[in-house]
């Protein structure tokens, strides 16, 4: 199996699996509370003996979608009515295994409002399946299509979640690789939707001064440089200006009748502003394109560049407004998140990850305003100045809640975390909420989470040691009331629906 193979075989218990880069359980001391890794949320799943995906999974006969592996269809799930989209890949056309399970370990780090969201993997005889986010509102690339070329504020909005996202993969040192308008997605067909980027799978770690030399990409958005096999991160925002130039005119810079005309044309790199088409588009944004589009990849503006751009901050609003009634439910949110105890707080980071867009409601734009530099994630500087009051004690307290947000104890507020400190607490109420999210914890399914599954699921990402047994079994006492040493649903469901912990 491929979910059992090296890069993935640590943690395997009956059937379910999960990746970790710790030792041997319970064996050094940390006085230190545990932080979580959320990409532990991801579970890959083995379907053996009779198990079947279409289990858990209605599975509907219409494609949403067909990639050179197999094809992507809308799902439901049978236990809790959840729509996903589910990649399936039919194991005999995988021609590179590595590029398949870099594609889902990339994936499960992935933490943006503009990334798709990878919720499971399974596997059975045949074929792999990613669970993923179900996104409704067609292609950009048919948006195009439909109207031809978007005034400026359009594609700047467009343009902004894109390079929100690149802002955010860049700062983990990944790279797209495969940015096009076919690879970005509209969640709904609203007119405000938000736009998430898909198909990860030529995603690649690209550590800083290090070229890569593998040649992939689309011919009308494929950077020069990696023509010539030696290419950085920069390579997207040559994908990103080619977009963005689209998006102004209706026609790719680099245009020919077959691929190899466009990629003689790329390989130039020359590009015109053909004014029957170009004289109503600003200089602004003229110049953004030529920055994105510098044919040395080394002199090319860099994501950072791309946000302070004149052209952008032309469009950008003053995102410190926000409503002082707002402010004032959110510290109340976070004084309740920071009450929670450690097993609850990393529950309710499982739910926040599995909500819809109806669920998340305003917080997505609220986390999007704190966003002051379009990076993805948020500093505990970025909230604190949206949210203080001027007073000293109060601003202690307020700075004091907001390191607490942060449960993987990278430093930042993830989008996950932000969502987990905000969420309405009355969705806790839900039995297949609060299942889903104790079948987290349950790696082997047998009801329990013992303190070895526990320890699975926690990490210290900063430093990468394992946690004494006396944490881990602290954290079980806090929840287990009956001192079995285990923590089961019933107990669980009250810690979840409890009004005090």
């Amino acid at each position: 199996t491929i979910l059992d193979s090296k890069a993935f075989k640590d943690n395997r218990l009956k059937g379910r699996c999960s990746v970790s880069n710790t030792s041997d359980p319970l064996s050094h001391h940390l006085n230190l509370s545990p932080y979580f890794d959320r990409s532990q949320i991801v579970q890959e799943i083995i379907l053996m003996n009779n198990n079947e995906l279409s289990d858990v999974y209605e599975l509907d006969r219409y494609k949403l979608g067909k990639g050179s592996y197999g094809n992507v269809v809308k799902a439901v799930s049978k236990k809790t009515g959840q729509q996903r989209a589910i990649k399936i890949i039919e194991k005999k056309k995988i021609h590179n295994i590595e590029r398949l399970k870099r594609e889902i370990l990339i994936m499960k780090q992935m933490d943006h409002p503009n990334i798709i969201k990878l919720y499971e993997v399974y596997e059975d005889n045949e074929k792999l399946y990613l669970v993923l986010e179900l996104c409704t509102g067609g292609e950009l690339f048919d948006k195009i299509v439909k109207y031809g070329n978007f005034s400026e504020y359009e594609a700047y909005k467009i343009m902004k979640q894109i390079f929100s996202a690149l802002y955010y993969c860049h700062g983990k040192n990944i790279m797209h690789r495969d940015l096009k308008p076919e690879n970005i997605l509209y969640v709904d067909s609203s007119e405000d939707s938000p736009i998430q980027i898909i198909d990860w799978g030529f995603a690649s770690k690209c550590m800083n001064n290090h070229n890569l030399k593998s040649v992939v990409g689309t011919p009308y958005y494929i950077a020069p440089e990696i023509l010539k096999g030696k290419y950085d991160k920069r390579c997207d925002i040559w994908s990103s200006g080619v977009i963005m130039y689209i998006l102004l005119c209706g026609y790719p810079p680099f245009n020919g009748k077959n691929n190899d005309e466009i990629l003689k044309k790329v390989k130039k790199g020359e590009f015109v502003f053909d004014a029957n088409y170009w004289s109503r588009v600003s200089d602004d944004a003229k110049d953004l394109i030529c920055e994105c589009l510098n044919y040395n990849y080394k002199d090319r503006i860099d994501v950072e560049g791309v946000v302070n751009h004149k052209w952008f901050k032309k469009f950008k609003t003053n995102n410190i407004s926000i409503n002082k009634n707002l402010n004032r439910t959110l510290i109340e949110k976070f004084k309740e998140f920071h009450k929670l105890c450690k097993i609850k707080k990393l529950a309710v980071t499982c739910i926040a990850y599995q909500l819809n867009e109806k669920d998340i409601g305003k917080l997505k734009k609220t986390f999007e305003a704190f966003d002051y530099n379009g990076d993805g994630v948020l500093t505990i500087s970025e909230i604190f100045q949206c949210l203080k009051v001027n007073d000293t004690e109060l601003d202690r307290e307020l700075y004091f809640l907001l390191k607490q947000l942060d449960t993987d104890g990278n430093g930042l507020i993830d989008y996950t975390e932000f969502l987990a400190a905000c969420i309405d607490h009355s969705l806790f109420q839900q039995d297949v909420i609060c299942r889903n999210a104790f079948n987290v914890f349950d790696l082997d399914g047998d009801g329990v989470i013992t303190k070895e599954e526990l320890y699975k699921i926690l990490s210290f990402s900063a430093v990468q040691v394992s946690f004494s047994k006396e944490i881990i079994e602290n954290l079980i006492k806090e929840v287990d009331s009956n001192n079995d040493g285990y923590i089961d649903y019933e107990e669980f469901y009250k810690m979840m629906t409890g009004a005090k912990e």
